[in-house]
Formats: structure tokens, C-alpha cells, sequence
């Protein structure tokens, strides 16, 4: 109700999670797995459970709120993906899913599909955070369709 007072950093941690949310709800059912990881970002954006709650019961389409450098882009992949494989399942609707956003984020078609695999794959690997970062780094720094 009075989101016109609403920061520009609320409206994208929404925006992310929203788009969590659609991708949680692809598959037609949102799993235990799946619901905890989305408490879990929420908690870590300021976003209760009850409003994650909310989003998972509207219909939700995909809004993107552009991220203001390279480092959240990797963020909003990185959690995209995380997500798809929260329910150890990983299906090509998922990461296709995940493909367009990317490209919607600024990244250029032609990477996005191999940086979300790759990420999939060391995310998979065990590999951390920070080293998956360090690995696609070269892809951040030609992604832009500015």
C-alpha cells in the first residue's frame, strides 16, 4: 500500500525475490527445500516469511529491477541458482528460467547460457561462493549490453 515510499533498494530485493518465487512455482509445486531457501534469502533481504507467503500465493511475473553493478548481478544469478538446485533437481525449464533473466539483467545472450551452467556446475562441484565469483569473473566483465 505504500510502496511509492519505497526505497530503491527495498523495490529490488523484492523484485528478486519475486522472481525466486516464479521460479520456485515453474515446476507447478513449490517444495520444502525450495520454501526454506526462500525464507532464507528473505531473511537475509529484510523480507518476512509472511510476505514471501504472500508472493507465493499471487501469480507472479517476472519484474526486473536492473542491479546497479556486476557484483549484484552475480548475487541475483548466483541465488537463482541455488534455488533450481534446492530440490536436487535440476531442470532445463529452470535453467532456462534462469538464462533469460540473466540476459534481462544486462548479460549478452551468447554468455548467459554458458555462465549459468557454469555456475550450476561449480555450485554442484561444492565450490564457494567467492570462488565461483573469482572463476566467472571474465564473463562480468564482458556481459554488459550497455
Amino acid at each position: 500500500m505504500f510502496e511509492v515510499f519505497e526505497s530503491e533498494a527495498s523495490k529490488k530485493k523484492k523484485s528478486h525475490l519475486k522472481n525466486l518465487v516464479s521460479l520456485a512455482k515453474l515446476d507447478g509445486h513449490v517444495s520444502k527445500e525450495e520454501f526454506d531457501f526462500l525464507i532464507k534469502v528473505g531473511a537475509r533481504n529484510g523480507v518476512y516469511s509472511n510476505d514471501i507467503r504472500k508472493m507465493l500465493s499471487r501469480s507472479t511475473t517476472i519484474k526486473v529491477t536492473k542491479p546497479e553493478n556486476d557484483g549484484e548481478r552475480f548475487d541475483i544469478i548466483y541465488d537463482l541458482i541455488e534455488m533450481i538446485l534446492a530440490d536436487g533437481i535440476m531442470e532445463e525449464s529452470e535453467l532456462d528460467f534462469a538464462i533469460d533473466l540473466s540476459v534481462k539483467l544486462g548479460f549478452r545472450p551468447a554468455i548467459s547460457g554458458v555462465l549459468v551452467r557454469k555456475i550450476a556446475v561449480d555450485i554442484v562441484e561444492g565450490k564457494s561462493k567467492q570462488e565461483i565469483q573469482d572463476k566467472v569473473k571474465s564473463f562480468l566483465e564482458i556481459k554488459s549490453l550497455k
